[in-house]
């Protein structure tokens, strides 16, 4: 069992304290005179001696018998040390003279005092203390790590002081406490279907073998964050029965230049003495990240990935060992990574469909106790785009307002209003609008759903409110399709243009200005109406002319112009007179439907928010009465 970081900084700290305490007691016992190496020599006669005997100026006299050498210090001024060397016949002399002074009288015979032995119990000494320190603390950490074989890394550091930085650091489940199959995953069917094949491939091996087929070496799972990557890679190994090791590809790129080349090495290591086994790199494209060519690039990073490409050459596949690895940046990895030999299979883990939605939620509302009836495909057609981290966060948030409502049951509204909360964020109690104000939202989000009633293929308006939100909404208008949709027409994106304009068009039609409440309609418009010329083709001027590029689909990033600087020019233009032309056209929707529209915003504005039924069976209804015409 291995010893966790803390403990072992906090040994790591109290061995050197040791050592350090030993070196400075065996330093004071050894050299208890070292100061007197550091203070300054000077010589003098003999008769000097005795004039500072006479003077009482001389505090500590020591005199060698063998050599008749004298050193001698002076009261006051001990940081000099006088020599001088007797006078043959003059000792009684000299006796006599230190006994009427105050002077301490030592006497001493030849000493070995060579410089070899000085360095060698000066340093010498210190050096090895510290190896037979750090070789104990190593063989500590072996034993502690469960690895009792007689070899030593001296990898972490000298003599293994530092702390175990050569050791992988991956969390290794065994194969009963991994605890997930395929039962725990659900709308990833596809991805489930191509990783069976790895499944049975680990638990019979024998019926690949004997038709010379092999084992891929590595699987790489892509998809948007959030869609069940590592949840489908610990499932692998709970369906195997195999132990499960897990890193982030952050943790092998260190500050010290080697420690992740030892990292990737101890890794593939530790998975060949515990094969057949599955080896999980999360979000691997922190450390595979396309080399750049240069021919001085020699960075941390990059030997760490040139580590791991040879690792995933090396390892003999036969024994079982499996490398799955998860990234949402398919686009950064490098190519030698991605080549059959490594990562022979790239399987796509996108977001669920609304089959998928519905069985996600299905199987995370298992755990919580609901007050039926229960109707959870609404709530998946009402979450197009979610993963499944996301539709897990719902019907949590469903469970949490239960209890805040003080039930011991969750409800169909429950799980409802958990769907505005991840979309739009909490009510804002704290924030009060005026008069004015709540009248402008309530003719901005009826302009919204009356653009949207009168579009022919539009999604039905499900939900219209203008309670503000933490997301700095101060309303929002719901829309569900009622069917899954993987395509989309020029004429529907014209349709969902002119309800983006819809709101902006109520606020000029009713009130004669614009305020600042239409921002995020603006920049949905916008970036629909680019996407439109410039990626789907459906501008007259540029025809199929693909002038944009995403980089990366899985992170939601905008599109970038690929076209002459002139034609972006030209694009802008076009952007802009789509969205004109949309803006128009719900300008015209909303006159023709006035009287509807003040009835509508009167009503929402009264109630706060209506559902979608009441929304339709007010448009829909004959000589409505006109309400009074609304304040400037």
């Amino acid at each position: 069992m291995e010893m966790d970081d803390h403990k072992r900084r906090r040994n790591m700290v109290l061995y050197v304290l040791i050592a350090c305490v030993i070196y400075l007691v065996l330093n004071t016992l050894l050299f208890p005179n070292m100061a007197q190496r550091q203070q300054q020599i000077s010589e003098v006669s003999f008769t000097q001696l005795l004039d500072d005997l006479k003077a009482n100026d001389v505090k500590d006299v020591e005199y060698n018998n063998s050599s008749l050498e004298i050193r001698y210090t002076k009261d006051g001024d001990e940081n000099t040390i006088y020599t001088t060397t007797a006078v043959s016949g003059a000792q009684d002399i000299l006796v006599d003279r230190i006994d009427e002074s105050d002077a301490n009288l030592v006497a001493s015979v030849d000493q070995d005092n060579s410089l070899w032995t000085y360095m060698l119990l000066m340093y010498g000494l210190p050096l090895i203390i510290f190896f037979a320190l750090g070789v104990w603390l190593n063989r500590r950490m072996k034993k502690a790590a469960g690895d009792d074989g007689p070899s030593m890394n001296f990898g972490g550091g000298f003599g293994g002081m530092g702390g175990g930085l050569g050791k992988s650091g991956a969390r290794i489940v065994a194969s009963k406490d991994v605890g997930v199959t395929f039962k725990d995953v659900a709308g990833q069917e596809e991805a489930k279907e191509s990783l069976k094949e790895v499944v049975d491939f680990l638990e019979n091996p024998k019926r690949y073998e004997d038709i010379g087929a092999r084992l891929p070496r590595g699987a790489l799972l892509v998809g948007p964050p959030g869609t069940g990557k590592t949840l489908l890679a610990k499932a692998v190994a709970g369906e195997a029965g195999v132990p499960f090791f897990s890193i982030s590809g952050s943790e092998f790129v260190e500050m010290f230049v080697g420690r992740g080349a030892a990292k990737v090495r101890d890794l593939f290591k530790q998975a060949n003495e515990k094969a057949p086994c599955i080896v999980f790199i999360d979000e691997i494209d922190a450390v595979g990240k396309r080399r750049d060519g240069s021919l001085s690039s020699n960075d941390e990073r990059e030997q760490t990935l040139n580590q791991l490409l040879t690792e995933m050459d090396g390892f003999d596949n036969h024994k079982g060992i499996v490398v799955l690895a998860a990234t949402n940046r398919p686009d950064s990895l490098d190519p030698a990574l991605l080549r059959p030999g490594r990562f022979d299979r790239r399987i796509p883990v996108e977001l669920p469909d609304l089959a998928g939605r519905k069985a996600i939620l299905e199987l995370h509302a298992k755990d919580v106790k609901v007050e039926p009836p229960i109707d959870l495909t609404a709530i998946a057609r009402a979450t197009p785009g979610a993963s499944g981290a996301d539709l897990s966060n719902i019907i949590n948030e469903g469970a949490l307002r239960a209890v805040r409502m003080g039930r011991r049951r969750a409800t169909q509204e429950d799980f409802e209003e958990s769907v505005e909360v991840v979309i739009a964020g909490q009510k804002r109690k704290s924030t009060v609008l005026s008069d004015h104000e709540k009248q402008v939202v309530s003719y901005h989000e009826i302009g919204h759903a009356i653009v949207a009633a009168n579009m022919k293929d539009g999604a039905p308006v499900t939900k219209i409110t203008i309670v503000p939100r933490t997301s700095g909404a101060l309303g929002y208008t719901m829309q569900v399709e009622e069917d899954e949709k993987f395509l989309t027409t020029k004429q529907e994106v014209l349709d969902k243009l002119a309800v983006y304009c819809g709101g902006r068009a109520a606020e000029e039609l009713i009130f004669g200005e614009m305020t600042t409440g239409a921002a995020n309609d603006i920049e949905q418009a916008t970036k629909l109406a680019r996407n439109m010329i410039t990626r789907f083709g459906m501008s007259e001027e540029f025809g199929m002319m693909a002038l944009g590029t995403v980089q990366n689909a899985y992170l939601n990033q905008d599109a970038s112009l690929t076209c002459a600087p002139g034609t972006a020019e030209r694009v802008d233009e076009a952007v802009k007179k789509v969205i004109e032309d949309a803006h128009a056209r719900a300008i015209q929707v909303l006159k023709e439907n006035k009287f509807k529209l003040h009835e509508l915003a009167r009503y929402l504005y009264k109630k706060e928010t209506i559902t979608g039924e009441e929304f339709m069976t007010l448009l829909k209804r004959e000589n409505p009465l006109m309400p009074p015409k609304p304040q400037a």
